[in-house]
């Protein structure tokens, strides 16, 4: 699409959500709009015309980055810029009150208040709840091949994960090892910190890597992901340290095969709340509904967590060019966890997996 594409997209939906302008804000939707990867901007639109202003630091990183939009490198802040150029505009509207859309849920309140101050009584403030979110969703040709390449390389780090998971390493070391793998491939930067939780921490849907010691036994989940070239990939395996008892083997495949009947239900015009039902229904089965605590999954991209959320009374119904993961868990307090953890991409008629891989458990 392009991102001139992308920005006439988001001017034809001002007629239908009442704006006359927009101001964005946050970063990953300014690069989305404009190409621009720096941190200090502001993108000013209009129906017709996109100005982005930035600051004296980054006048070369912008002049080569910028595309679909006028390139203003400003003395002052941007949205102080940003905002006197509405100002100086806000005749063209033909209404006394032109309403301007902000991205309310990334602006802080101290933000907001400079803003309002900034534009004064000339606008009314709008928030636009997700606009250029919604447009993300579904990823263009280009965006999946980055993102596909991001899955690929992130999926690689597991093979490195593998080579040093033994009782009496550190978690933190075993996720220095992969993080090493991964710049030494091409990655900007992880896309979250490293989770590696090994037995009775790997209960812990969150349990970021500690100085806590693999120990003899008992489940090591691995959750980890990368950046390359701004996008993010994100996956979960979890391996077993010792030989697993029944139990611990059971539960392992209780979660593989609710990961299997999400995954098989995910198409185009599905309902991700139905994505979500179809794995907590076999955990349901297995007895372990209670032990899920999250939910299924969410969409990936130039953020880590985007729209939609796969989860249970959400109505967002799934299309083409979706990327999402796939992420059922179950975890036992004092006892352990497991989760597999996959990202697909969205089709017609089902989904493809990104970077796919067998998913028995792997025992060490």
């Amino acid at each position: 699409m392009g991102y001139k594409g992308r920005l006439t997209g988001l001017q034809s939906a001002f007629a239908r959500n009442s704006l006359d302008a927009l101001l964005i804000t946050h970063l990953p939707n300014i690069r989305y709009l404009c190409g621009f990867t720096g941190t200090s901007g502001v993108l000013a639109i209009l129906d017709t015309r996109s100005v982005f202003f930035t600051d004296g630091r980054y006048t070369e990183q912008a002049r080569a980055e910028v595309r679909g939009a006028r390139l203003v490198i400003t003395p002052q802040p941007p949205m102080n810029a940003a905002a006197e150029w509405l100002m100086e505009n806000r005749r063209q509207f033909g209404h006394k009150k032109p309403r301007l859309g902000i991205e309310g849920e990334h602006l802080t309140a101290a933000g907001r208040r400079q803003l309002s101050s900034l534009v004064r009584s000339s606008f009314r403030l709008h928030e636009t709840r997700g606009l250029v979110e919604q447009a993300r969703m579904v990823k263009d040709a280009d965006e999946l091949v980055r993102v596909r390449a991001a899955a690929v390389l992130g999926a690689s780090l597991f093979d490195r994960a593998l080579a040093v998971i033994r009782p009496g390493i550190k978690e933190l070391e075993v996720a220095a090892e992969m993080e090493y793998a991964a710049k030494r491939g091409g990655a900007e930067e992880m896309a979250f910190p490293t989770i590696i939780a090994a037995g009775k921490r790997s209960a812990l849907p969150h349990g970021r890597a500690s100085k806590a010691a693999i120990p003899p036994r008992g489940f090591v989940v691995c959750d980890f992901g990368v950046i390359l070239t701004g996008y993010c990939s994100d996956r979960t395996r979890t391996v077993r340290v010792g030989r697993p008892s029944r139990a611990a083997h059971d539960m392992y495949e209780a979660v593989r095969e609710a990961q299997r009947a999400a995954i098989d239900t995910v198409k185009a015009g599905v309902s991700v709340s139905e994505v979500d039902w179809a794995a907590r229904n076999v955990l349901k089965a297995k007895g372990l509904a209670r032990h899920f605590t999250h939910s299924t999954g969410h969409g990936v991209g130039l953020e880590i967590h985007e729209p939609p959320r796969i989860a249970a009374g959400q109505t967002e119904v799934l299309r083409a060019g979706m990327v999402i993961t796939i992420e059922p868990g179950a975890y036992i307090a004092g006892s352990g966890g497991v989760r597999i953890e996959d990202m697909v991409v969205v089709t017609e008629r089902g989904c493809e997996i990104l970077a796919p891989s067998d998913n028995e458990l792997i025992t060490i």
